[in-house]
C-alpha cells in the first residue's frame, strides 16, 4: 500500500477594507469632540450629568463610530468624521475670522460700561482695563479659542463680573494685589478642574470683582 501524500490546508485570512467608523482616532479628535459638547451645555442641550457621561466616552473612544456615538442625537453638533482635529474647540461664527494665535485683546472702560455676551469670540489672552466704570464679561455662550483662557485685570475704582459656565473653573491665584476692593468668587471653582479654565491675574483697586454661574431665572 503507498504513502498517502497528505497536504496541510492553509488557513485563508481574508482582509477587509476599513471602513471610516473604524478608523483610530487621536487625543486631538477626542479634544475637539469634548469641546463640541462645552458647545451643547452652553445652548441647553445637555445637562450637567449628560456632559459629564459623555465627557468620559469621548475620551475612552477608540475609533470614529465611537466617538460619534457621542454626538450622533446632538442636532447640528454632529461631524460624521469626527477628524476636525485642527478645529478650535468652540467654533467661531461663520462670520468672524477668530483670532491668531497667541493674539492679546485690550478691553477698556473708563467712565463707562462695558459688556461683552452672546456667541462672542474670545482669544486666549485678554487684558481688561477699568477705571470708574462697570465691564461685565458673560463667557455662558462665549466660542473660548483655547482650554486656558488668560486674563489680567486693571481695574481701579469700578466694578467687573465675569460669568463662566457650570462645567468652567476659574484660578485667582495670580491676583494679589487687591486695595479697597473686594474679590467674590460665588462659582467656588478656583483651583478646582474645569474646561474652559479662566485663570485672572492682575490688579484689584477700589472696586469690585465677582466670578459667578449664569442665573436660571428669567432675569440674567
Amino acid at each position: 500500500m503507498g504513502e498517502e501524500e497528505t497536504t496541510t490546508a492553509q488557513p485563508v485570512t481574508e482582509t477587509k477594507p476599513l471602513s471610516e467608523r473604524d478608523l483610530r482616532v487621536s487625543d486631538d479628535e477626542r479634544e475637539h469632540v469634548v469641546g463640541v459638547l462645552q458647545k451643547a451645555i452652553g445652548r441647553g442641550m445637555l445637562d450637567l450629568d449628560e456632559f459629564t457621561e459623555r465627557t468620559d466616552r469621548a475620551l475612552a473612544s477608540r475609533t470614529r463610530g465611537e466617538l460619534n456615538a457621542v454626538l450622533a442625537d446632538l442636532a447640528g453638533l454632529y461631524h460624521p468624521a469626527a477628524a476636525l482635529a485642527a478645529a478650535p474647540a468652540y467654533a467661531a461664527p461663520a462670520s468672524y475670522g477668530g483670532y491668531s494665535p497667541g493674539r492679546r485683546i485690550e478691553l477698556n472702560a473708563k467712565y463707562s460700561s462695558l459688556h461683552r455676551g452672546g456667541p462672542w469670540v474670545v482669544p486666549s489672552e485678554l487684558v481688561v482695563r477699568n477705571k470708574y466704570g462697570s465691564t461685565k464679561l458673560d463667557f455662558t455662550e462665549a466660542q473660548v479659542q483655547s482650554p486656558v483662557v488668560h486674563i489680567e485685570l486693571d481695574a481701579k475704582w469700578g466694578s467687573v463680573e465675569i460669568i463662566i459656565p457650570e462645567h468652567a473653573a476659574v484660578d485667582l491665584n495670580s491676583i494679589s494685589d487687591v486695595k479697597f476692593g473686594a474679590m467674590e468668587d460665588k462659582t467656588r471653582s478656583n483651583g478646582r478642574m474645569g474646561n474652559p479654565r479662566y485663570v485672572l491675574s492682575g490688579r484689584v483697586h477700589g472696586g469690585s470683582l465677582v466670578i459667578r454661574h449664569p442665573r436660571r431665572g428669567i432675569f440674567g
